[in-house]
Parts: structure tokens; sequence; C-alpha cells
């Protein structure tokens, strides 16, 4: 009885019964749909560009927008995670953030979509407490990719979205509910609804611990002290872990928002097949995340933090070396060839960076997670910018990009993630007791 009142020392994927499994498998798959909400108009932007009109420049700023509100959204739910909890946070986001989604249909031109698409950002705010969640179903040493393997497969809804919301418009189409170019409109209803019936499925069936809800127990460390937030942001290592994140999920939801667009002008793929080519960009969040925070926890126990930092040094130098790869490939063949490469390294680095950020400050576990997660919104809305200029293509975006990822893998390698109290093996869950 004593093991459903605590974190689990053990990970399996197959397992549902015990709070902790339970809300292993309903937080990832959360996630997963907030992807559809999040990144849903991104594969028919070639029928929203047609329809509304749209310059290059004003789908650079939609893109920038589509980041943007998350960056603040994710400093929020993080510190309400360590107040208010997961799961109030979760359903209230959930909620909230349908809202949007559902009404993004209703924009008739460019100032009313990219409002829309702003405050649809809110929704990426979700990985912050799909992590802290995590972090508290899970023991130490496994914690590392238990977030990992809920982040993975969360994020693989980015891809999914790519192969799918195109399938959904062209069914309503077919199906004479609406004419082709207004297909996306009624497509986006479906995504928000999602997160409407996940609302409920969050707040009926999770626990925010496996002692119980916070405002069911007595919180004797961590969440229970104040100025977390500010212990969080005199520690470097925090801004380090957001410059990392930057590098590697803030260049994945970059590529998630414009790679259908690129393969479509670029090599002139139709809207499905491009959004195809782009799904299996984000297909490989199904392992690679998962495998990043794998070999973070095994390289843990061998070298410790340290050793961890090490490592996502190293995966995002490999990354910015096969996104600048990407860049240059002239031919379908060898684009999708480099980008399954950097796209490896890129969701390892995700898993690995997660693998860090637990063991980072044990007093303030959401709120560091919530700036590092920032970190990578922040690094999206700043390469958009590159998409968004007439003087630059698209592949001379991505090949800047690929230069400022390995300069920052160099940062991160240099960086001592040591902490002379704790060790890797020590990251300490918020002490619990039943009242």
């Amino acid at each position: 009885m004593a093991d459903n009142l605590t974190p689990l020392q053990h990970l399996n994927i197959f397992k549902t019964r015990g709070v902790q499994m339970r809300t292993f498998h309903i937080t990832w798959l959360t996630f997963f749909f907030c992807f559809f909400g999040w990144f849903g108009v991104a594969p028919l932007m070639p029928l929203i560009r047609e329809q509304l009109h749209l310059s290059k420049d004003q789908i650079g700023n939609i893109i920038i927008a589509s980041v943007s509100a998350t960056i603040v959204a994710r400093l929020i739910i993080g510190k309400l995670c360590d107040t208010l909890g997961p799961r109030l946070s979760y359903t209230i986001l959930l909620a909230v953030g349908s809202i949007p989604v559902m009404c993004i249909g209703l924009a008739n031109s460019y100032e009313s979509f990219l409002i829309f698409r702003f405050v649809i950002g809110i929704i990426g705010a979700s990985f912050v407490i799909t992590q802290f969640h995590t972090s508290m179903m899970f023991a130490p040493k496994i914690v590392g990719t238990a977030n990992a393997v809920t982040g993975g497969w969360g994020n693989l809804g980015g891809g999914v979205t790519n192969l799918v919301m195109p399938l959904i418009a062209a069914g309503f189409a077919g199906l004479g509910f609406v004419s082709q170019a207004d297909s996306w409109r009624l497509a986006m209803v479906v995504p928000g609804v999602i997160l409407l019936i996940m609302a409920f499925v969050y707040y009926k069936y999770t626990k925010d611990t496996p002692a119980g809800n916070f405002k069911d127990i007595e919180r004797t460390a961590g969440v229970s002290k104040k100025g977390t937030f500010l212990i969080a942001l005199k520690d470097y290592r925090t801004w380090v872990l957001a410059l990392a994140y930057a590098a590697c999920f803030g260049i994945e939801i970059t590529v998630d928002n414009v790679a259908a667009t690129y393969f479509t002008d670029k090599f002139g793929a139709s809207m499905i097949m491009a959004g195809a080519m782009a799904g299996i960009f984000g297909g490989m969040n199904i392992f690679a995340r998962a495998l990043g925070g794998y070999v973070s926890d095994k390289v843990g126990e061998s070298y410790g933090l340290r050793g961890k930092g090490l490592l996502l040094g190293g995966l995002l130098l490999l990354e910015g070396i096969g996104i600048s790869l990407f860049a240059q490939s002239q031919t379908l063949g060898m684009a999708i060839l480099a980008m399954l490469l950097f796209a490896l390294f890129l969701k390892m680095a995700n898993g690995s960076t997660y693998g860090i950020v637990p063991f980072i400050n044990k007093d303030a576990i959401g709120t560091v997670s919530g700036i590092v997660g920032a970190g990578g919104n922040l690094g999206a809305m700043l390469v958009g910018f590159l998409f968004k200029s007439e003087s630059l293509s698209y592949a001379d975006a991505f090949h800047y990009i690929g230069i400022g990822v390995a300069v920052i893998g160099l940062l991160v390698f240099v960086t001592r993630f040591r902490n002379p109290q704790t060790t890797a093996h020590e990251v300490p869950h918020v002490k619990l007791q039943q009242v």
C-alpha cells in the first residue's frame, strides 16, 4: 500500500494500474493532443496563405506569434504547479486554451488570424505541467527517462498533427460540409473539442502526487516555500538550460511550424505529402526523446550531473551540424535524410535537458521547469525572425540556426553542472504528509 503513496522506482510503459502510471499515461496523451490545438493550423498554412493573401513577412509574424504567448504562460504555469498543483493547472489551461482553437476559423483577415494564433500559444505551457507532474510520480533514478517519455510521446503530436490535420480538412471538404478553401476553418474545431474532453479526463482521473492532491495534503517542503522564483533565477545553470532548450525544443516547434511550407515551396510537394514528410520529423519523438532521457539517467549513475551536462552539450553540437546539412540539401531525399539525422540529436537533447532540470533546485522544480520551458519558446520566437526576413530564404535561415545551435552546444559543454550538496541520485521530491 505504501508504494501507492510514493514515487515509482521503475517505469513500465505497459502498466496502467496505480495513480502514478495512470497519471503518466493521461499526462503524455493530454500533451499529445495539445499539439493538435497548438500547431493544428501549421500544415494548413498553404490554404490559409492563399485565402487570406498572406505575405512571407506576415507568415513570419504568425510563426512568431504562435510561440510568443507560451513564454509568459510557461513562467506562470510553472509557478502555479508549485502552488495550485498540476491537476488543476492542466484542467484550467485545457479549458481556456480550447476556446481560441475552436474560434480561429472565424478569422477573416491577417490581423484577426494573428491574434488567434497568438492566444492559442498559451497551450504550449502544457509541457511544463507534463514534466512537473511526471517528476512528482517517479523516483530520482528514473525521473529523467519518465520525463523524456512523456515529453517525447506528447511531442509526437506535433508530427501526427502535420499528417492528420490536412486529412481532416480534406475529409470535411470531400463530404461537402465546406469548400476546400474553407476546410481549415471547420478542421480546427476538432482539436478544440478534444482539448475540452481532456480537461474533464485530467480533472477526474489524475492526482497531484501519489499521496493525494495539494488541497488534501500538508506540503512540508518545496512547494510550501516562498521566493522559489527568485531562487531559480539566481542559479546560472537555470539560464544555461533555458538556452539549451531554446536550441533543441525551440528549433523543434519552429520546424513543426515551417516544415510543410518548406517542402511545398522548395520541392513542390502537395499539402498532404508535405504534411506527411513533416510528420516524419515529429514521428521521431516516439523513441528519440525517451532515448535521450534514458541515456542521461545512465550517464548520471556513473558520472553524476556533470556527465549529464557533457552529454547534453555533445547532443546539441551534433544537432547543429545536422541542421546545417539539412539547409544545404538540394534533393528531397537528402533533405529527409538530413532531417532524420538532426531530429535524432535534437529530440535526444530535449530529453537530456529535462533529465537535468529536476536536479537544479529541490525547492523549485516547477519554477525551474517553467523557466527552462519558456527558454524553448523564446528560442523559437527569435529564430522566427529569420523566417520572416525577405532577404533570407528558408534554407539560409536553417543554416544560421545550425551555427547558433552548435555554439550553444559548446557553451553547455563547458558549463559545470555540479551541486556540492546533492548528487544526481538525490533529487528530492516534495515531501508530503497526509492530514
